[in-house]
């Protein structure tokens, strides 16, 4: 994959991604993001890159049957997985498959946008943000997070991959953490036209369930499923034992309880 490419995954893939990546690092911070945005009753949100539609569902639950979300992401599998998935009673989501690039929705016809973890795999970061700033109407918000720094869990796993596996697949895996800083979204959302554009460090701490399963489920889940279901199993052992050295000092229980920190972006549609 190259440098902040987009993700594809098989329809196997996109189900761990689900099962280990939606519901244990992204999930606890849906609800924030959908507070950050002050999503309201009736209100018309998109998500953009919305995987398996973790955030869009809480978003449904803000809006209820008066309001309206959509759900885009350029990966099929994904949303085939978000397609199967139970929504909130009496909501209502669409989900399309397309590029944060071309949203394919008309001018002002969105209340609030959100991307969560997103915005690092757009190859044209600029052009998507003037996207979600095209669809949104007059008063429209934008909530927009990506991780602040590589974190705990995540060095631990490219550690592991580099010394078991190589370095081209830590870097891969590290992909996701390679992010615009503070400054750069700063300048992107104010260059796309938003006002009252706002950067803040979101800290929560996010508990992840035995290490050495959970980091094999894990890397299955991304584009490295082929390279790891290739490694020689004693490797794979040595991988899940290593990450679990790694964060022993936050072990809770058989898992483990670490801190995590975001950049979420907020901004308006003057």
């Amino acid at each position: 994959m190259a440098k902040n490419g987009q993700w594809q995954l098989s329809a196997e893939a996109a189900e761990l991604y689900e099962r280990y990546v939606a519901r244990y690092i992204l999930g606890p911070w849906a609800p924030l993001l959908v507070d950050a945005a002050h999503v309201g009753v009736g209100e018309r949100v998109l998500d953009v890159a919305c995987g398996t539609g973790v955030v869009a569902r809480a978003a449904a639950e803000r809006v209820g049957s008066a309001g309206r979300v959509v759900g885009v992401d350029l990966n099929s599998g994904m949303i085939a997985v978000a397609r199967s998935l139970p929504i909130p009673v009496s909501a209502s989501i669409e989900w399309v498959e397309c590029s944060a690039l071309d949203l394919r929705l008309q001018d002002a016809t969105v209340d609030v946008v959100l991307c969560q973890q997103g915005l690092q795999f757009f190859p044209d970061k600029a052009l998507a943000i003037r996207e979600m700033r095209r669809v949104l109407a007059r008063g429209g918000r934008l909530a927009l997070s990506v991780w602040n720094g590589v974190g705990l869990y995540n060095s631990a796993v490219g550690e592991a991959l580099t010394r078991f596996v190589d370095d081209a697949a830590a870097f891969q895996f590290c992909v996701s953490r390679q992010v615009p800083t503070k400054e750069e979204l700063q300048r992107l959302a104010t260059e796309a036209g938003f006002s009252a554009v706002d950067v803040r460090v979101s800290r929560i701490n996010v508990h992840l369930p035995r290490l050495d399963k959970f980091t094999l489920g894990h890397l299955s889940a991304t584009p490295l499923a082929p390279l790891i279901a290739a490694t020689e199993p004693a490797a794979r052992e040595k991988i899940g034992a290593s990450v679990m050295k790694g964060l022993q000092r936050y072990a809770d229980g058989e898992g483990v309880t670490y801190p995590e920190e975001t950049h979420v972006l907020t901004a308006r549609v003057s």
